[in-house]
């Protein structure tokens, strides 16, 4: 009965490995399928460890988070080239913009997420199943961004907490997911929240995914990402009025950086 289980297993280890060779559909899928798996899986036991240790919500969480999804790149095959950590190093809080290109970005965040620093996410993420659980813990910041208003007080309570509790916010400022090699363009929130702080702008980042990974080709393979974390971008002094300015000067710095670290031009 053993032998016989053995060999039906073997039989279907064989045919899905056959399969992810010859269907670049169903590599993704079951790759995509097995990171999700993975996800639900790590945060159920990451979310344990967070409460036995910290005891519940609170930034500090996020370091047992961070050593666990920084694991996941070996499943996967990837590398990263990490460049500007130092820049990281201001005194006080401040807001880090980063490009936002899949469901894989969570690993790019966790490699190089400094101390004290909490993530501005979609209220949606809450309900995710134990990835929710892992990510309120962790002291993510939820937003409605279908509710103008309530986006607007949510971060200027963020300005406020930042500065007294000496924390960073780590925003997406596209706002979406976007894997087509470029930015899309910037939402002001992200920059009128480091105005009203009259803290810096730290920009951070990735080169494009879309030589490994790629949903509309289905393709999903091991591949290299470099990172880059740019100089701050110092706000005192600035009004609202300076916001557009400060969003168009970050949207540039960013987009050139982008292609000059995916190797293609400007």
């Amino acid at each position: 009965m053993e032998l016989g289980w053995l060999l039906w297993g073997t039989a279907v280890l064989l045919l899905l490995h056959v399969l992810m060779e010859l269907s670049p559909a169903v590599n993704f899928a079951l790759r995509i399928g097995f990171y999700c798996l993975l996800c639900l899986v790590s945060s159920a036991l990451a979310a344990a460890a967070c409460l036995l240790v910290n005891g519940g919500r609170t930034v500090k969480n996020m370091r047992i988070i961070k050593a666990v999804v920084r694991t996941f790149k070996y499943f996967f095959g990837l590398r990263f080239e990490v460049k500007g950590l130092e820049n990281f190093e201001v005194e006080g809080p401040a807001v880090i913009v980063s490009n936002h290109q899949s469901i894989l970005d969570m690993m790019g965040l966790m490699e190089v997420l400094p101390d004290n620093c909490v993530q501005v996410g979609k209220k949606e993420l809450m309900y995710t199943g134990t990835v929710g659980l892992i990510i309120y813990l962790g002291g993510v910041i939820f937003i409605n961004r279908k509710s103008t208003n309530s986006a607007k007080m949510v971060m200027s309570e963020v300005a406020r907490t930042m500065v007294a509790e000496n924390v960073k916010v780590w925003v997406y400022p596209e706002g979406t997911r976007n894997c087509t090699g470029d930015l899309l363009p910037f939402k002001k929130g992200a920059f009128h929240l480091a105005v009203q702080a009259q803290v810096p702008v730290i920009p951070v980042v990735y080169s494009s995914f879309t030589t490994f990974y790629n949903p509309k080709t289905k393709l999903f393979t091991s591949g290299k990402i470099k990172v880059e974390v740019l100089p701050p971008i110092e706000t005192k002094g600035l009004t609202s009025d300076d916001v557009t300015d400060l969003t168009d000067r970050c949207f540039h710095t960013m987009r050139e950086t982008l292609f000059r670290l995916s190797g293609r031009p400007s």
